[in-house]
């Protein structure tokens, strides 16, 4: 399919690399005209004058953006140049209200829309191994699931449109904890003076091992938080979770309070565009 990319950061811009070498890639507008114009010498693929502009000439537009009043700001725009039956997939982390709001928005111009937030991290996105978790029309998700498979690994459909943001709230919640257990166990090694190459290789293989410790454990180790993961955009999406969760009136969200109170730490200290593996810091 004719695919359009909107928003060209570290996320966006490594999904249109991959949509390009799958041979989808049609169109490219970024806020920023120098990315997308780095990106258009890359791949000789031409940057829209505008998100109405790409919108008019492509079947699927897929919207990689940060925050919510960005994802409804671009398809308030992309609404008034897109033709009949053609797809929006949005792969940022909003709210499952901003999820509704933009399907029935697009609605009134006879497109579908999913909602398509992914997992992975940057290493995701550049190597197409992410996770995309589907909320929206399954027929629907039929329909561009060649065209995605150039970018995820796994594509699962989750339920009806804001259900793919409801699962990626669980999701982010999960590395929450992961962040606080794996940050506070390597801290309370090194006070015990350990070999802590040794920790990473034993622990690796058994019931403690996983995705984070494996990609975050030596850098932390080394006093290096290179960004894979900002900070302040898991905090952003952790005061969706707990938004989410107050809206639905009948959870509580406890560790996840605590880790946006971590993260308030570190962004005040300067650190809010570090990976999230810099909660080591707060942790020694």
């Amino acid at each position: 399919m004719k695919t359009g990319v909107i928003g060209l950061g570290a996320m966006g811009a490594n999904m249109a690399l991959n949509l390009h070498k799958a041979g989808h890639l049609h169109r490219l507008w970024n806020r920023t005209r120098l990315k997308a114009d780095q990106l258009s010498v890359q791949t000789s693929i031409p940057v829209a004058n505008s998100i109405e502009e790409l919108a008019a000439e492509c079947e699927l537009v897929l919207v990689c953006v940060s925050r919510d009043q960005d994802v409804l700001e671009v398809v308030g725009q992309i609404a008034k140049g897109i033709r009949a039956g053609s797809i929006v997939i949005d792969t940022s982390t909003v709210s499952r209200q901003t999820a509704e709001q933009a399907a029935a928005i697009l609605s009134y111009c006879q497109v579908a829309f999913l909602d398509c937030p992914v997992t992975g991290g940057v290493e995701g996105a550049k190597n197409a191994t992410l996770s995309l978790m589907a909320g929206g029309n399954r027929a629907i998700l039929d329909q561009v699931q060649n065209t995605l498979s150039a970018i995820a690994r796994r594509i699962v459909y989750i339920g009806p449109t804001g259900s793919g943001q409801a699962c990626k709230a669980v999701n982010q919640i999960i590395c929450a904890g992961i962040n606080q257990a794996v940050t506070e166990g390597l801290a309370f090694g090194e006070h015990m003076q350990l070999d802590m190459n040794s920790v990473l290789e034993a622990i690796a293989g058994g019931a403690a091992g996983n995705w984070f410790m494996d990609h975050r454990g030596k850098t932390m180790l080394a006093g290096t938080f290179p960004a894979g993961f900002k900070v302040n955009l898991h905090h952003k999406d952790l005061q969706i979770c707990m938004a989410m969760a107050r809206q639905n009136g009948d959870t509580s969200l406890p560790l996840t309070a605590m880790t946006a109170a971590d993260y308030e730490r570190l962004m005040a200290a300067g650190y809010g565009d570090e990976d999230i593996s810099a909660l080591y810091r707060l942790k020694k």
